[in-house]
């Protein structure tokens, strides 16, 4: 069983719910400011198929933690039958927004734009407790922001190798942190000092080798910028060896994907908004992102963006041209020669990639394109790993359940390697494991480099 109490009390219900009186005409506990529509909530038939592919009702056999629990729970604050209460709340909070119960709906119930709708009205309506609020605001201020994320990645570096980390171990006060800061201190990603203080930014232009197949603009990201910049390396090395002209626009900022999974739905258009003018700018044929949380994101612009009457043709149009680079690569196929990697491989699914952007033999069939490698697959592949943004760090202790049950599913096979196509995955699995990961882009680009695996 979790770590996670499995007795929470079943929300309640709410007779006098205070009616929301508003502009935008809405009724119940969510205001008329693009609620969870009735037609996508009506959709849900109640199978029950989406049970068994839910890592929270997997881990607590909780109705209310399951997709269908939850579509109920919003219909019922949308009817004005239940409030947005503590209790109603961490349903919706537990929620991963991983998406497998998109994959495994028969009925096409479209639960990311339900709970992505359902966690703006919470953010709009309920109050959090103090020390929550501060820990949010303290998430959003530093990862999608890369100056401030390279500072406390300096920060994290000091605190390594001065010791104290080592200090703090010895004398177990590590162990007496609340599970959020000692989560956070895990998973800080170790980047070297040089490539903190003298970031190596990608030229805005990169030639193809030989005659140009694709002109791709590359999202560099907020996060990947900072903490592996050697993934946008090694991702315009691979696409420029197989015939793609690059354009790196040097304007780019983070595309909101955190903030939007986490229901900060202003933030998230403001930057969405930032991010299709720079990308427009680059009169691309095709957007290349390398992280599969902001390639999931931009694919929804279009959605996003559908209210705002000067960007939602446009930012339906950018979406349209968006791929993960596994995607551009399996449609254009290999011209660079691959040398041998002999390697036993596990490739971990990323959620936002395999569930919420159903790309899922892509990045396979481009890691078969590497002579000597060995791809093996794991049990319960379709399982969240505990990642999910910033879910790790706001619920810690699921997390790191699920963590550990993907690790062990990945160590039963023994690999030398592990390749997943997402930042937070990558750190993630890596928490529990002793086998290195890194992104498939890079085991192709070390085949066409004649190179190790870094």
């Amino acid at each position: 069983m979790s770590t996670t109490p499995s007795d929470r009390p079943a929300p309640g219900t709410a007779a006098d719910t205070p009616r929301i009186a508003d502009p935008h005409g809405g009724t119940g506990a969510f205001d008329g400011l693009r609620p969870p529509s009735s037609e996508r909530l009506s959709e849900c038939v109640h199978c029950g198929f989406c049970l068994p592919a839910c890592p929270t009702y997997e881990l607590w056999g909780q109705e209310p933690d399951s997709p269908r629990g939850r579509i109920d729970l919003m219909a019922m604050a949308r009817r004005g039958e239940v409030a947005l209460d503590e209790t109603v709340v961490s349903h919706f909070d537990a929620c991963l927004g991983c998406m497998a119960c998109v994959t495994a709906c028969p009925s096409g119930v479209q639960y990311g734009e339900l709970i992505e709708a359902t966690r703006a009205q919470v953010e709009r309506h309920h109050r959090r407790p103090l020390p929550e609020r501060a820990f949010r605001r303290l998430i959003f201020a530093v990862f999608p922001e890369p100056t401030r994320l390279r500072a406390a990645l300096v920060g994290g570096w000091l605190y390594r190798r001065s010791g104290l980390r080592w200090l703090l171990r010895r004398v177990g006060l590590l162990d007496r942190l609340p599970s959020r800061l000692r989560t956070l201190e895990a998973l800080v990603p170790e980047v070297g000092l040089r490539q903190l203080a003298r970031p190596q930014r990608l030229p805005d232009r990169i030639p193809p080798a030989g005659p140009a197949r694709r002109r791709v603009a590359l999202l560099t990201g907020c996060v990947q910028s900072v903490a592996f910049a050697e993934v946008n390396a090694a991702t315009a090395r691979v696409l420029a060896a197989d015939g793609c002209e690059l354009v790196v626009p040097s304007d780019q900022g983070c595309c909101g994907a955190l903030e939007l999974h986490s229901g900060e739905e202003p933030r998230a258009i403001a930057r969405a908004k930032r991010l299709v003018a720079s990308l427009e700018a680059a009169r691309a044929d095709v957007i290349v992102t390398n992280a599969a949380g902001c390639g999931s994101t931009l694919k929804e612009y279009g959605h996003l963006l559908r209210d705002e009457p000067d960007w939602a043709e446009r930012a339906a149009r950018l979406a349209a041209t968006v791929r993960d680079v596994s995607e551009l690569l399996a449609e254009l196929g290999p011209r660079a020669e691959r040398h041998p990697v002999p390697a036993r491989v596990v490739y971990q699914d990323a959620c936002h990639l395999a569930h919420a952007q159903g790309v899922r033999g892509a990045p396979r069939e481009v890691l078969r394109t590497v002579p000597g490698v060995d791809l093996v697959e794991i049990a319960e592949p379709e399982l969240c790993c505990g990642s999910a943004g910033v879910y790790n760090l706001l619920q810690p202790e699921p997390a790191a359940e699920l963590g550990r049950r993907k690790a062990a599913h990945i160590a039963d096979r023994a690999p030398d390697l592990v390749v997943t196509a997402n930042p937070g995955c990558a750190l993630q699995v890596g928490r529990f494991l002793d086998v290195p990961v890194r992104h498939p882009v890079q085991l192709v680009d070390a085949s066409i480099r004649g190179e190790r695996v870094p």
